[in-house]
């Protein structure tokens, strides 16, 4: 029986083509997981490394607030991220991180796509970082003035111990989905008032804290009663979400 190749041939160029996208994509992922790195493995290649760039894509206030020794600021958000590249040297290992991960994953996969070859991220960015014990350069106000203006764990506790029910929000100035949050956080506030009550904190001017409470994302929210933490959440969250959740 003859083999009709004229109608074969091109399933199986196609599946051939599939194969090699799947595989493509596949290594594309690892590599991206691969150079993820925890707090102690990043700490441990930039001292490996004898010429790596390492790249702090926050904003200058973040950065001014405390930052990982030897980086560069290249504010992700200032949209244009890609000019501030093109005159790097491709062939250098980069060293890239933003608070808790999401800015500068994006920040990896364009210098990816630009053609940088050794590009490293830290899982869980400077509140990974500050969690993890590990030290940091401070510009602007000193340690001690950063710590006078932060609220402290008793305050927080003695806060949360009220007669009220208390939802608290961690966020931050640079936050996109905190500022959408804010307006209708406000608006509950006062539709709420006498039953809940409502208190935003800064996660910037407030680091101790933050990595106290175990948080390591924006926003944050945490909803106490009697001083008892009844749920907590990261991530946006929607006014009829949340009116929900506080029922």
């Amino acid at each position: 029986m003859k083999t009709n190749f004229t109608t074969s041939r091109p399933f199986l160029f196609a599946a051939t083509c599939s194969l090699a996208l799947l595989l493509s994509c596949g290594n594309s992922n690892g590599q991206s997981q691969q150079n993820s790195l925890t707090p102690q493995t990043f700490s441990q290649k930039i001292q490996q490394l004898p010429d790596e760039v390492i790249l702090d894509v926050r904003t200058p206030e973040e950065y001014a607030g405390g930052h990982i020794n030897g980086a560069r600021n290249m504010d992700w958000n200032a949209g244009n991220f890609e000019e501030a590249i093109a005159g790097m040297d491709k062939n250098k290992p980069v060293m890239v991180y933003c608070l808790s991960g999401g800015r500068s994953a994006e920040a990896a996969k364009t210098l990816r796509n630009a053609g940088f070859k050794q590009v490293y991220e830290l899982k869980g960015g400077m509140m990974a970082w500050r969690k993890a014990g590990l030290p940091q350069a401070q510009a602007a106000a000193s340690a001690d003035e950063a710590s006078k203006a932060a609220m402290t764990r008793a305050q927080y506790d003695s806060l949360v111990a009220s007669d009220k029910a208390v939802l608290v929000d961690f966020y931050a100035e640079w936050c996109g989905p905190c500022k959408k949050m804010k307006p209708f956080l406000d608006e509950l506030a006062n539709e709420l008032a006498g039953k809940v009550r409502i208190e935003r904190i800064d996660a910037d001017k407030n680091e101790a804290l933050s990595n106290d409470l175990g948080v390591v994302g924006l926003p944050t929210l945490m909803y106490y009663k009697n001083g008892k933490q009844q749920w907590q959440q990261m991530g946006f969250m929607s006014k009829e979400q949340l009116k929900s959740k506080l029922k």
